[in-house]
């Protein structure tokens, strides 16, 4: 595949992951809809960090609009600074590929962690307290009782209501997307280097299929 068409198809494909991450990363914020826990403070810590807008999302998507305009401004160009366009595009991919990495790692630190909730416990007076369940409750440190496996303990969390179930699906979102992200920017260094050494193909393409008898 040519190293224009690769950076228009990678880079499309990186507007909308890096949207996506954005998304997802600002619904965590809001439980169930409601910004009421938010304003209050009761947003896990991991939420707070919001990897997905900043990591996933705007680092993401500095390279995604750079390779995307790359790939379609020096498709059939002959004066475009190609290789200097290229070689940038490698520099902005390598950030792109720390800042997806480090959504990975958050990602991954909240499905671990669990979301910050309202559950009962005897160790406090009152009995209710905010807090981590599925972290502060000795036997769900173990991976046999991890609490990913076993959905029926995620009715521990009273308030918000559905909390577990809002905080797994948008932090495994973001779990995927950043995976693919990792592997698109990747793709997206090897893919500028070659630019850098060898210019946009298309145009090579396009004179040949000028020279006679050539197909």
């Amino acid at each position: 595949m040519c190293v224009g068409r690769c950076s228009r198809i990678v880079g499309l494909c990186l507007l909308v992951l890096g949207m996506l991450s954005v998304v997802a990363s600002i619904l965590l914020l809001f439980p169930g809809g409601s910004w009421q826990y938010l304003v209050d403070g009761h947003i896990s810590r991991r939420a707070k960090i919001m990897p997905g807008t900043w990591g996933g999302g705007v680092m993401v998507l500095l390279a995604a609009t750079h390779i995307t305009a790359v790939g379609w401004r020096c498709a059939s160009c002959s004066d475009c600074g190609t290789r200097r366009n290229a070689f940038l595009s490698v520099v902005l991919s390598k950030l792109a590929l720390l800042g997806s990495a480090a959504c990975f790692f958050f990602s991954g630190l909240g499905l671990t962690d669990g979301p910050l909730c309202l559950y009962n416990t005897t160790e406090h007076s009152n009995g209710f307290i905010w807090g981590y369940p599925f972290v502060d409750t000795p036997s769900n440190r173990t991976l046999e009782n991890f609490y990913l496996f076993y959905p029926s303990t995620w009715g521990t969390c009273m308030e918000p209501v559905g909390i577990v179930a809002w905080h797994v699906t948008f932090f495994s979102l973001l779990l995927l997307i950043s995976a693919a992200e990792m592997v698109l920017t990747f793709l997206q260094i090897i893919n500028g280097c070659a630019g850098c050494l060898c210019g946009f193909c298309e145009r090579k393409e396009a004179g040949l299929s000028r020279v006679p008898g050539v197909r």
